[in-house]
């Protein structure tokens, strides 16, 4: 009986085995997500042109973004897994010229849907390819002011022409929608962790430029637009079996 009883056991520890087995390594398995810090490269020129022109330092063609991510493979398609990223970022200059203080601010951010699919022929670590379907935004800030304001300084300026020649404030917006083909490595080094390094592009598609109170704003560079490569690295919790 005791002979019996461990052969059976072996048998079901075995079954058991090579259905983990094939569960999870003939076919990527799992879920997670975690904190992304990333980089954005959008193109810097057609708002650098102007900038030079406004006095401020011109901006840097790659800033620093944070955001997270998350996705889970579909069983019934092997390699296939659906998620949401979200990740956002600014840079900005700012100067004292003729005693007044400049400065821009470029904001720029993206969220949507994530489709991605592990491509299995790469066996010493997964990559999957993939595109993000979603919505983003970029705004500029433009200002310069002189001195110090005050409650009342300020009511009196919004009634004097010449006054308002003193300060100036503009805030650009652009929201669209976007598609972004892109390509990422998840390497589990822990059944619950993994760390994560990609790029994609940005691809934004009907955009619209509006100014300060939803004032449409005309002739804005196709190349301002807000799209371009970003680069993101992570840290993921969940459960990864690849």
């Amino acid at each position: 009986m005791k002979n019996l009883l461990f052969i059976i056991i072996i048998v079901l520890i075995t079954k058991v085995d090579f259905a983990q087995n094939k569960a999870y390594f003939d076919s990527p398995f799992g879920f997670g997500g975690g904190f992304l810090p990333s980089v954005f490269v959008p193109n810097m020129k057609p708002i650098n042109e102007k900038i030079s022109v406004f006095g401020t330092p011109k901006l840097s063609s790659a800033f620093f973004a944070t955001g997270g991510a998350g996705y889970a493979y579909i069983g019934y398609v092997p390699g296939l897994r659906i998620g949401g990223i979200g990740i956002g970022g600014s840079t900005g200059g700012s100067t004292l010229v003729d005693g007044f203080s400049r400065e821009v601010i470029y904001s720029s951010g993206f969220g949507g849907l994530t489709v991605e699919y592990t491509i299995p022929d790469i066996k010493v670590f997964p990559v999957s390819i993939g595109l993000i379907l979603g919505a983003g935004s970029t705004k500029i800030s433009i200002s310069r002011h002189r001195g110090d304001f005050d409650w009342s300084g300020i009511w009196n300026s919004a009634s004097n022409t010449s006054a308002l020649a003193e300060s100036y404030t503009r805030n650009l917006y652009n929201n669209y929608y976007l598609v972004a083909p892109t390509i990422n490595i998840d390497i589990a080094v822990h059944r619950l962790v993994a760390l994560r390094v990609g790029a994609g592009y940005s691809l934004p598609i009907a955009s619209s430029w509006k100014m300060d109170d939803n004032i449409e704003l005309k002739d804005v560079p196709a190349e301002a637009n807000g799209g371009g490569l970003f680069i993101t690295t992570g840290i993921f919790l969940g459960f990864f079996s690849y």
